[in-house]
């Protein structure tokens, strides 16, 4: 539970991106590949402002996560990620003025509940270091078969 503030820190960076991704590519109207070249319209759409400030944010919400990978379990902090669900779906509601109907609430609500089921496994690890918690991969024995007797 001590690196929360960086699981949660990619959660919100991941969903920031998504939602500069989706003003970037409203500001462009809608794509057609008639008449141009791809690559010449495709970067068009990365270069952008919105799309290029999305994707470098990606990159940080990235690095984030990395560095969660490197402290906890994958199986506690993955199932985080889906918490930019939550953030992009509300985001959305206010500053696109997408729909968010009875559906998308209870999708959103087992979320939540997901989430905070998985959160308190976190408590039971106690101050067990990660290494503790995570086998170990000997790169000289993959590939290889060992019977253990």
């Amino acid at each position: 539970m001590k690196y929360i503030i960086f699981i949660l820190f990619t959660v919100m960076t991941n969903a920031a991106a998504q939602l500069m991704l989706k003003q970037g590519m409203m500001s462009m109207g809608p794509i057609s590949f008639e008449g141009v070249n791809p690559l010449v319209k495709l970067l068009q759409i990365v270069f952008s402002p919105w799309v290029f400030l999305g994707l470098c944010t990606f990159v940080i919400s990235m690095a984030s996560h990395l560095y969660v990978l490197s402290k906890v379990e994958l199986s506690f902090a993955y199932p985080f990620l889906s918490l930019a669900y939550v953030a992009v779906a509300i985001f959305a509601y206010f500053v696109f003025r997408e729909d968010l109907n009875g559906w998308r609430i209870a999708g959103i609500a087992c979320i939540c509940v997901g989430t905070i089921l998985i959160a308190q496994s976190g408590r039971e690890m106690g101050s067990r270091g990660h290494e503790d918690q995570t086998a170990s991969v000997n790169p000289d024995k993959i590939g290889t078969s060992e019977i253990v007797r």
